[in-house]
């Protein structure tokens, strides 16, 4: 991905333009509420929010503020040099001037181009997005199913559950075949059931990503909802290792890289 410098993953990239992509291929009805999208972080003092609602900027991962009562009763805002990271505070303790802080730190941060060079989220306008807060009917939060799509075909499943509980993580090759396969967190303690509306989950998957190579699509179950809930080129940053290692291979077996990719310069864009 470092060499694929299609718009097209800066679309992927930007929080708030997958939005308006995933309305142009599958509906608006696949997309969580939106309550703001913000140029102003300041702004947020006077949104009238429910009592669970989700804070993150338009340009990044793995920075999130998620408001609600099921959060654990001392669980606190982070400090500003810590706080591009996964935070769950009840509403009482989600102080608005705290957030704006928090906020405009966000969007002062060019992220992803480390290392990795996960160039797309450096073309994105830095904003802050507001929306609804994912949850089962228990409410906490939902689990997160990561659909892998290699040339609009979905080989792959990852299922995330129990975020700030105890967190599992599980593999399955389509439709449902368990992998003991490791990406670094525990395996569910518990047998995953295959969700009723599993082809159609893959259906979207496979629409969202029919332009492109490789794309991970994270869809969520909500009652009868399927919504998306992130559209990325760079999971995790394309530097999360598999235990065993064979799955790497196995993985890769499905993605060719277009030779297009490999004939081009780091910095190279296309015009459209």
């Amino acid at each position: 991905m470092l060499r694929d410098h299609r718009r097209l993953l800066i679309t992927f990239a930007d929080k708030a333009a997958m939005r308006d992509y995933v309305t142009s291929i599958v509906g608006q009805r696949h997309l969580p509420t939106l309550y703001a999208l913000l140029d102003h972080p300041a702004d947020l003092v006077d949104l009238d929010l429910p009592d669970r609602y989700v804070v993150k900027p338009t340009h990044g991962s793995g920075a999130v503020v998620v408001v609600s009562s099921d959060a654990d009763p001392n669980a606190t805002l982070p400090s500003i040099d810590a706080c591009w990271a996964y935070t769950h505070v009840r509403p009482e303790r989600a102080d608005r001037s705290t957030l704006v802080d928090i906020s405009q730190y966000w969007i002062e941060q060019l992220y992803g181009q480390g290392p990795n060079r996960e160039w797309a989220y450096g073309a994105v306008p830095r904003r802050i997005l507001v929306e609804e807060m994912l949850v089962k009917p228990n409410g906490k939060i939902a689990d997160d199913y990561k659909l892998f799509v290699f040339h609009g075909r979905c080989e792959f499943v990852q299922v995330d559950a129990g975020r700030f509980e105890r967190r599992s993580q599980d593999f399955y090759r389509r439709p449902w075949e368990w992998l003991p396969l490791s990406g670094g967190l525990p395996h569910s303690a518990d047998e995953l059931q295959q969700p009723e509306c599993l082809a159609e989950m893959i259906e979207i998957a496979e629409r969202l990503a029919s332009d492109t190579d490789f794309l991970r699509v994270d869809l969520y179950v909500v009652d009868s909802r399927i919504l998306v809930g992130e559209l990325t080129s760079y999971p995790a940053g394309g530097d999360s290792p598999f235990h065993p290692e064979s799955f790497d291979a196995e993985f890769g077996q499905y993605w060719t890289v277009p030779r297009a990719y490999l004939d081009r310069d780091f910095g190279e864009t296309d015009v459209c």
